[in-house]
């Protein structure tokens, strides 16, 4: 049921590449390729084996090209700056230059820092100073031996363009210089995006140096790469370290050190991965064998990106604005130009941004998969974004970082969202991600495609039968929308939310909630009160009622004290396991126990007691953003919660001595002397909304779906520690502080909601409709609630949080809250 499009970011591994790969190990034992017994020699033989493989996939041989096995891309060009003979400033001679493309990634541009340590200069390139470098040097310059390198990439991995590999040549032979030096030119060609879905043939285009990632191609295995050398440069090539099995000789003793003749034995340093260079011998055969070849994984995948950027180029909305804005410096006709690669960001019908976090969460309810952020590209996003450097540096102070959600920052973009295609991708999947599209931004039904226009090129581009992809290849029958319709599908303006980001603090936040502070009045005079209190002991599972309730230092006493973890101590969250919502804790305080119900299944009970003094598990856990101590319930209640989920999962406690220690939160508002403890949650101690907010959101959504909902079922929906009753809507987003009884509260900042909310507490079914209507009610927000943290209680007694209490708020001075600055998805678990 998932549509997975982030094929630029890794291929999917088919299941007979696995077998195969499994069968050989059952069949064979490989030993270590260093020693000399016979199942040693076979590894040794194998590897071999794989090298010249891997060279008949790149159309050369072992006397052209050497390989060099590394982790990974990354590594190969980590080796490449260490090991070029730079010529350094300083010198008689003229110095070498690093010049790379700014369209590159980031594994690239960070090989400056390397080259920067050998007081060699590195050199930005920009597209347009290549295209106008066409200039040959003066004759007695082009006798200078000075080695420069140009690194570029074959294809964009943040457009999908294809970059001539004619520069290669151009290059070498000096019709083509990126800079204006006297020197011989080396190209290393960044393979890694490229060789995922096009051929490259080595014997014409002869680059000096390059990197590639094996999971790029197959899926598996990942944390293997290489570098291919070319064999005329490859003994220039410079090295300091000796790792095991590069030496031919060395004395301990001394410094002598003769290094084995081999480039690649020279460069491999230590015990390679050889399991894993096995398991990519079956991966070049399965592939074949599914697909007939690179040319015509070439054709299919273009063929997708072709037919989905056709679509999409020309959805419109009623006033004619595009629904979308796509980042390309082709127009996807030529599968020598462009890649299977499509960025874009989605406009609203004022020609506004939407967030890529809005867009990447609403893909996520249709179960879409796609890419979002700058993709380790800075370069190229802010080419097409048009981000300047300054903006950059500012994105950065405002609390945005490479790979976090904050997608806009003063409403202009920070990133954008890919999708790409792989070979066995299928045309089901482009139609699905197109009405998803549609479904979200021109209609509440889903509405139909146009497939007409384009069958006739992708079954003229892909003519050979070796494409077998079972029933996903197949034409879906229902898409009957012609060209004419292409730029006049109805539409319904509706406003997509988005993360909002947070703006640096100007001043320290006081310590505690202001004793002097008086409560602004109120419109009416009507009391705030509180209307529900609810505790969820197991982190995403079901809400505990309560009508009082003590309150400790972390919050609510055993809120999400606990949590369910798969088989590889993961947290599970009702993200990946809806289910979740069915499993019923409650708190007796008196037996001091936890008891836990679900239908079909026999109620089973867990002590309150800590039992921190037993042997406790150290686990990391991304929900809680921080290393969290903790320890296993048991097989009896592990064995309880796999037999209702069908899945192997386990039952772990936060450990009290780690409470206080572990898991803490500095947070905005609250003084930076103190440290808030935080339990099993994801931002904040207590998250409360307003029932009065519910009201309204309830009218948009019952516009929106065939039958209401009941008002206890959004509440349980948003998954909140308190509940108020206030006379105004979304009035709480306009505290900067509460009381509640004798309790104090910090308001930390609102709630980003994610696809949680879709999901119905009391059935665990799920309907995407919800969070689209909280992003059309609030626009271009997914805000609901706000987090609320109070300070530790100075005595050893615990207060209690009543229903009935009355709630007196402060007002902020600057109306707009802004959210939490943590990178994390903030939803309620």
């Amino acid at each position: 049921g998932i549509t997975y499009l982030d094929h630029a970011g890794s291929a999917l591994f088919p299941e007979s590449l696995l077998k195969a790969f499994t069968d050989d190990l059952r069949n064979n034992i490989y030993g270590n390729p260093h020693s000399q017994n016979i199942s040693s020699k076979l590894t040794h033989d194998t590897i071999e084996h794989v090298r010249y493989r891997i060279l008949q996939h790149f159309h050369t041989t072992a006397e052209d090209y050497t390989i060099i096995f590394t982790s990974g891309c990354t590594a190969a060009l980590k080796l490449v700056a260490e090991s070029f003979p730079w010529i350094p400033e300083g010198t008689k001679q003229p110095s070498s230059r690093f010049c790379y493309l700014t369209d590159s990634h980031t594994s690239v541009v960070g090989m400056r820092g390397i080259t920067a340590s050998m007081n060699v200069l590195s050199v930005p390139i920009k597209l347009k100073k290549i295209l106008l470098a066409k200039r040959r040097l003066p004759a007695e310059e082009q006798n200078c031996t000075t080695p420069h390198l140009f690194s570029y990439p074959a294809q964009s991995n943040f457009s999908g363009t294809k970059y001539p590999l004619s520069w290669i040549q151009d290059i070498k032979s000096g019709r083509l210089c990126p800079i204006k030096l006297p020197g011989k030119w080396f190209v290393l060609l960044d393979a890694a995006s490229y060789v995922s879905s096009s051929p490259l043939d080595l014997g014409v285009h002869q680059a000096d140096f390059i990197p590639i990632s094996f999971y790029k191609i197959f899926g598996f295995p990942t944390g293997l790469g290489a570098l291919l050398v070319n064999n005329r440069i490859a003994p220039l090539l410079r090295k300091t370290y000796f790792g095991g099995g590069t030496a031919a000789a060395y004395l301990a003793g001394e410094d002598f050190y003769f290094p084995r003749k081999s480039i690649a034995e020279r460069f491999e340093d230590g015990t390679v991965s050889f399991l894993d260079i096995i398991a990519l011998k079956h991966g070049f055969d399965v592939l074949e064998k599914l697909t007939g070849g690179m040319e015509k994984i070439k054709q299919h995948t273009f063929a997708l990106a072709h037919y989905t950027y056709t679509v999409l180029s020309n959805l419109k909305y009623a006033n004619g604005a595009p629904v979308v804005r796509i980042y390309s410096d082709t127009d996807f006709s030529n599968p020598d130009a462009q890649g299977p690669i499509i960025n874009f960001n989605v406009l609203d019908e004022n020609g506004q941004v939407l967030g890529f976090s809005q867009v990447d969460s609403m893909a996520s309810l249709h179960n879409i998969h796609v890419r979002t952020g700058c993709f380790c590209n800075t370069g190229a996003c802010q080419m097409h974004l048009d981000i300047s450097n300054e903006e950059i540096q500012r994105n950065l102070q405002a609390g945005h970082v490479c790979g976090d959600n904050i997608d806009l920052v003063d409403g202009r973009p920070t990133g954008s969202v890919r999708i790409s295609f792989g070979y066995m991708s299928s045309f089901e999947d482009a139609q699905t991600f197109l009405n998803f599209i549609i479904a979200t931004r021109l209609s509440n039904s889903d509405a139909e495609i146009p497939l007409q226009s384009v069958t006739k090129l992708t079954t003229e581009s892909v003519p050979d039968d070796h494409l077998s992809f079972n029933k996903e290849d197949k034409l879906s029958p229902t898409l009957q929308i012609s060209d004419r319709e292409l730029g006049n599908i109805p539409s319904e303006a509706e406003t997509t939310g988005s993360w909002q980001p947070p703006e640096p603090e100007t001043e320290s936040m006081r310590a505690a909630v202001s004793e002097t502070a008086v409560p602004m009045c109120r419109k009416g005079g009507k009391p705030i009160t509180v209307a529900k209190i609810y505790l969820y002991p197991i982190k995403s599972c079901s809400a505990f009622e309560v009508t009082e309730w003590p309150v400790g230092n972390q919050g609510l006493q055993y809120d999400r004290n606990w949590m369910v973890v798969n088989q590889n101590g993961v947290c599970m969250t009702q993200k990946q396991e809806q289910r979740l919502c069915l499993v019923n804790p409650s708190i007796d305080l008196k037996q001091k126990i936890m008891v836990i119900q679900a239908e079909g299944m026999d109620p089973i009970s867990v002590p309150l007691e800590d039992k921190t003094g037993k042997e406790a598990v150290i686990c990391e856990s991304k929900v809680c953003s921080h290393r969290v101590k903790t320890y296993d319930c048991g097989e009896r209640i592990a064995s309880w919660l796999s037999t209702f989920l069908g899945r192997p999962c386990r039952l772990i406690r936060q450990s009290s001595d780690m409470k206080s220690k572990s898991h803490q939160k500095n947070t905005k508002g609250v003084s930076s002397a103190t440290n808030i403890s935080l339990s099993l949650v994801n931002e904040a101690q207590y998250l409360l909304i307003n029932v009065a907010s519910i009201l309204q959101l309830k009218e948009h959504i019952s516009a929106r779906l065939k039958e209401p909902l009941e008002i206890e079922e959004l509440i349980r929906r948003f998954r909140a520690n308190i509940v108020i009753s206030a006379p105004e809507s979304f009035e709480e987003e306009e505290w900067a502080e509460i009381s509640i009884g004798a309790l104090q509260f910090q308001v930390v900042g609102p709630c980003s909601r994610c696809q949680i909310i879709c999901i119905d507490q009391q059935s665990g079914e799920r309907n995407k409709e919800i969070l689209q209507s909280l992003s059309a009610a609030r626009g271009r927000k997914t805000n609901f609630g706000i987090y609320l943290m109070n300070q530790p209680l100075c005595s050893s007694f615990s207060d209690t949080l009543s229903v009935g209490s009355q709630v007196l708020p402060v007002l902020k001075e600057n109306t707009e809250i802004q959210p939490p600055t943590s990178s994390e998805e903030k939803c309620s678990g």
